[in-house]
């Protein structure tokens, strides 16, 4: 059913008809009724392809998540998707996977698919291989960034404190009388060495010479169960164990336990992202806080003042905070 069948029924030009779907005025309430009923009974959906050649806009958003396997990310893509459906945007979310070449291809969909803006999720993102497919493909589309940032006129971005909230994680554990600690990270994105950096400097105020950071060479449990058992052989000592994201933490904790270890009385244990992993696992876990949900809608927030043509901010920082459970004492 086209709009010139709703047309010829109700007798009226496709001209009205169009003027009743786009809600637009000068139409006689009668027709307006007649038109509307039509439009029911046919279960008439407007093309959206049709209506973006005429109106220039394909009301896409693009969004990049490096692997929909990470829960942190896959809920920043959640809470985007709905505040921006709520506004009548279509989001196309792809799973770009961690290789230069692949982002660079997800990229060139995104051109392809002519969305109106895009958001990468995730500091795996922020290289120059993905500047310059970028600069290649999405020139003329604003682009926010979830913390991460690369300097270019239509990119924004939205970063999480992580440095200053990993080293308060340090102050913490030092408050408590932990003076022997061990910080475990999952990769080696640009997130992850400012974790590795807030770690250092929590250190060096506590006197502990040598920085005991680990890689647990994956983000799954049991990657963060072998790491801890490394840190456990090399360090018999260790009265605290920081990790880069909370599921290789959930791994730590398993690994204390296997070996009779108590949490918190001889081992303190901290994540990063406050997830639903350290609300399920048993002692719970204290966190960082990297304000997910606060940053996605901060992300929406500076997209959609871009697309309606507003000022808006370049580039946001949001403080973390350390949400305290069971893993410390």
């Amino acid at each position: 059913m086209t709009i010139y069948d709703i047309a010829k029924e109700a007798g009226v030009s496709a001209s009205s008809v169009s003027r009743v779907i786009n809600n637009k005025t000068g139409v006689n309430p009668e027709v307006r009724k007649k038109v509307q009923k039509l439009l029911k009974k046919y279960h008439y959906t407007p093309d959206a392809a049709a209506r973006g050649l005429v109106s220039q806009s394909s009301r896409i958003i693009g969004i990049l998540i490096a692997d929909i396997r990470n829960i942190h990310h896959t809920d920043g893509a959640y809470y985007i998707e709905r505040k921006l459906a709520a506004l009548n945007y279509c989001c196309v979310i792809l799973n770009t996977g961690d290789d230069d070449e692949s982002r660079a291809q997800a990229i060139s969909i995104l051109e392809q698919r002519r969305v109106e803006g895009a958001v990468l999720i995730g500091s795996s993102f922020q290289t120059e291989s993905v500047a310059q497919a970028i600069k290649r493909h999405l020139n003329n589309v604003p682009i926010v960034m979830i913390n991460a940032f690369l300097d270019a006129p239509n990119i924004y971005g939205v970063l999480s404190d992580e440095l200053h909230g990993v080293e308060a994680c340090v102050n913490l554990l030092a408050e408590k009388g932990r003076k022997s600690l061990a910080f475990v990270r999952d990769c080696h994105t640009p997130s992850c060495e400012l974790k590795v950096e807030g770690f250092r400097r929590g250190i060096r105020l506590l006197g502990q010479t040598e920085p005991w950071i680990y890689d647990s060479h994956g983000t799954t449990a049991a990657d963060g169960k072998r790491a801890t058992l490394e840190v456990l052989k090399d360090h018999p000592d260790v009265d605290g164990i920081i990790y880069s994201v909370d599921l290789i933490a959930t791994g730590g904790i398993r690994a204390l336990y296997d070996l009779g270890i108590a949490i918190p009385d001889q081992v303190s244990v901290i994540g990063v992202d406050n997830s639903i992993y350290g609300e399920i696992c048993i002692p719970t876990l204290t966190s960082l806080d990297n304000k997910t949900f606060d940053s996605s809608i901060a992300a929406c927030r500076i997209l959609i003042d871009c697309l309606e043509n507003r000022t808006t901010t370049r580039q946001m920082i949001l403080p973390s905070a350390i949400v305290v459970r069971e893993s410390t004492p």
